[in-house]
């Protein structure tokens, strides 16, 4: 949530907060004890400015911030911070929720001097992609709007310049992302505009469709991995339930509505999916879409990961800058994507599956 810097202009600007998330209940709360506005107003502003607890907001009558923690005990943060590992230019954080559900969240700074969240939106996941690390875990549960919001809102950071829908979990098979993006987009709340703003997904057709429908400003990411159908379905388990090229056409119409770029992310596992064909095939599948220049292949270079395919390799960091030039000499517009903290274990959901499997038994 990006502070806003005067408390009486929240009186005028700051809405009613999305159903469904904790500020709704706390603000029909107030409301119905007979609270003036403004308490909310200035609850919201003690929370951005780093208040933990609801006994931290001084503003508040004592009488008022001992009700509040009766109701929802106290604080409306849901996240209760484990461990931290950080690296030059990466922090990451493992959280855990009041029900013991443990999530991973990721900080990056880059050099230019702006910053980006990546956040999880499932402890764990259960569509089982061989190349993740999160799938091995398998899933707990969806996350709620609430505590996809507490990892960007983590009180030793400030207010990033984009978020990032890319940690543990698929994020369209979670209802509560479309919640969590409305309150982060909310000016006054998170105030964060659209297009900084990125959701990747593995294909989850029905919410794609969703997504484009009514955050269509939102930046997209869309996993490929291979162009070819049965490959992908092994890598991807979900190609067998929402196809590729479902997922595709929808993209089709959607750069056509609102002129925007969207990305394919395509990870490269030497000796895969990294060959001639697959290269020729993946040119081929962009180049023939309606709109081939707003889609643009970021190339990703495989991070080992533990519980994922033990038989999956890194290739060359030579053989990733060769992939992407030949792209481009085809016709595609493409890039690596730049990548921080393998010296953390920074990929999403790594540090907890590897707690996992350390502590798991044999059965």
């Amino acid at each position: 949530m990006r502070p806003v810097r005067h408390p009486a202009a929240l009186v005028n600007v700051l809405p009613t907060p999305p159903p469904g998330t904790v500020l709704a209940d706390v603000y029909a709360h107030l409301a119905s004890a007979g609270a003036p506005p403004y308490r909310y107003h200035q609850l919201v502003l003690a929370l951005q400015r780093g208040a933990q607890r609801f006994d931290d907001v001084s503003e508040l009558p004592r009488s008022l911030r001992d009700a509040l923690t009766a109701r929802f005990g106290p604080t409306v943060l849901p996240l209760e911070l484990v461990a931290v590992r950080s690296a030059e230019q990466v922090e990451k954080v493992l959280f855990e929720t009041r029900s013991g559900a443990r999530l991973e969240t990721v900080r990056s700074r880059y050099r230019a001097g702006w910053s980006s969240v990546c956040v999880s939106t499932q402890a764990g996941c259960g569509l089982g992609c061989s190349f993740c690390a999160t799938g091995a875990i398998g899933l707990a549960r969806n996350l709620t709007a609430d505590e996809i919001c507490a990892q960007v809102v983590h009180r030793r950071w400030a207010a990033p310049d984009s978020v990032a829908f890319m940690g543990m979990g698929e994020a369209l098979a979670n209802p509560h992302v479309f919640t969590a993006l409305e309150l982060l987009t909310t000016p006054g709340y998170g105030g964060l505009s659209p297009r900084r703003i990125t959701v990747s997904t593995v294909g989850f057709a029905p919410s794609l469709e969703r997504l484009t429908r009514e955050h269509p400003q939102v930046t997209i990411t869309l996993s490929v991995h291979s162009p070819f159908p049965a490959q992908r379905a092994e890598l991807v388990p979900l190609e067998r339930r929402f196809s590729l090229a479902e997922n595709l056409a929808i993209l089709d119409r959607h750069v056509v509505a609102v002129r925007r770029k969207v990305y394919l992310a395509y990870l490269l596992i030497a000796g895969v999916n990294d060959s001639e064909d697959h290269l020729r095939a993946l040119a081929q599948l962009v180049t023939s879409r309606a709109r081939p220049e707003l889609f643009h292949v970021s190339v990703i270079r495989y991070n080992d990961a533990s519980g994922a395919d033990p038989s999956h390799r890194a290739p060359s960091a030579q053989r990733v800058d060769d992939f992407v030039a030949q792209l481009r000499a085809l016709g595609v517009r493409a890039t690596r994507r730049q990548q921080f903290g393998a010296s953390i274990d920074a990929a999403c959901g790594q540090l907890h599956a590897r707690s996992l499997l350390r502590n798991r038994r044999p059965s």
